[in-house]
């Protein structure tokens, strides 16, 4: 099957340090080559303070990660950035 080629936004939460949302960026990369996908881009943006507050935080820790994987990996990706603790937003785009 063919790869298509996707960037994804991720806000983390920073309320236990940055080291807890550089371990979950790193979580997320390993899950996109488990899922046979390829990392080509990661711009780590930092903490930064958020537009409004998300559960009752007022930064986040942000990265772009531009990926190549299967049309199909997209919504696994999402399921397990859902129910994953520590996550504030994402939003994930086909280029």
């Amino acid at each position: 099957m063919a790869k298509n080629n996707y960037e994804i936004m991720l806000v983390f939460s920073v309320k236990d340090g940055e080291d807890a949302a550089k371990e979950l960026l790193e979580k997320f990369k390993a899950l996109v080559e488990k899922h046979e996908g390829t990392i080509n881009d990661v711009d780590e943006w930092g903490k930064r303070e958020l537009a409004y507050e998300i559960n009752d935080e007022s930064e986040g820790y942000y990265a772009v990660v531009k990926y190549s994987a299967e049309p199909t990996f997209p919504v696994e990706m999402e399921r397990v950035l859902r129910i994953t603790d520590g996550i504030l937003r994402f939003l994930n785009i086909a280029e």
